[in-house]
């Protein structure tokens, strides 16, 4: 693949819409700069498979032109839903609740000391355009796919994902979607689009520790550091209920020790009476705080 130097990788102002992108040809990436925003899109890697050995056999990724024109498929459902977001956006964010525009515009402030990211704006731009505004306009096909998406790929839990950048703050999303969520069940206790309740579970200890920052009473919290929610708004907001917690929380526990020929003989139905049911795990791990 052709070696392409590009002197000043940066184009793009980290606080807009980009406008700009680096062009890619069938050689791979170019210096030829775009007029406009990169649409969402993935490369296809070929792995074609090498022998290793006698014994084994392992695919290694044809690094030769790994990253032409020719392996880009678009993220047609993204950038639908990124268009609709951005029209919406330029119309002034119709079919929102005061909460939600007082917090939209507090963001977005030109007078603001600590400026956020266009990328951290947008996304929570695409979370409330899904909640609150899609389905008053007919745009009902939005999480109609997003149900089906987690149908075919683990209907026992329903999600919405918002990928991110490294380094493009993920944990101050979070923050952001907590104030949005909380205030607006606050003002409107009836709601059932919002919640005040959150479970955060982490994949280890120092995550799990690092994530303290969503905490409104915690002294380093998010909400007053990064400047997320008008102080007025702060005493609201302590009425968050949060649990952060490990994965390896929600493991059934042991509740008596026994031999595993008397677990057999005394264990009744699906769940053995010495373990934790599903339910008793939720509540020890909830604290019951989230019922």
């Amino acid at each position: 693949m052709k070696q392409v130097i590009i002197e000043n990788p940066i184009i793009n102002s980290a606080f807009s819409e980009p406008k700009q992108h680096f062009q890619f040809d069938d050689d791979g990436i170019t210096d030829n700069i775009v007029e406009s925003r990169r649409i969402s899109h993935y490369f296809i890697p070929i792995a074609p498979p090498k022998k290793k050995g006698k014994q084994s056999q392992q695919l290694e990724l044809d690094l030769d032109g790994e990253w032409t024109q020719a392996r880009v498929k678009p993220n047609e459902f993204i950038n639908y839903v990124r268009g609709k977001v951005g029209l919406w956006r330029r119309g002034g964010y119709v079919g929102i609740t005061p909460t939600t525009r007082r917090l939209l515009e507090y963001w977005q402030n030109p007078e603001r000391e600590r400026k956020l990211y266009f990328c951290q704006i947008e996304a929570l731009e695409t979370v409330i355009y899904i909640t609150e505004v899609a389905k008053k306009y007919g745009d009902n096909w939005i999480e109609n796919q997003l149900h089906q998406f987690n149908a075919d790929a683990n209907p026992l839990l329903s999600r919405i994902a918002c990928k991110m950048a490294t380094g493009s703050g993920k944990t101050l999303v979070m923050s952001m979607i907590i104030a949005w969520h909380t205030l607006n069940k606050i003002a409107n206790p009836q709601n059932r689009l919002f919640s005040d309740a959150f479970l955060v579970v982490t994949p280890g200890i120092t995550v799990r520790d690092r994530l303290r920052v969503l905490q409104p009473n915690d002294s380093e919290n998010y909400y007053k550091k990064m400047d997320l929610v008008p102080p007025d708004l702060m005493p609201e907001l302590d009425k968050a209920k949060i649990v952060i917690t490990n994965y390896h929380a929600f493991q059934l526990r042991e509740l008596n020790s026994a031999g595993k020929l008397t677990k057999d003989i005394l264990s009744q139905g699906k769940y053995c009476a010495f373990t934790e049911t599903p339910d008793q795990m939720v509540r020890r791990v909830c604290n019951t705080n989230l019922m």
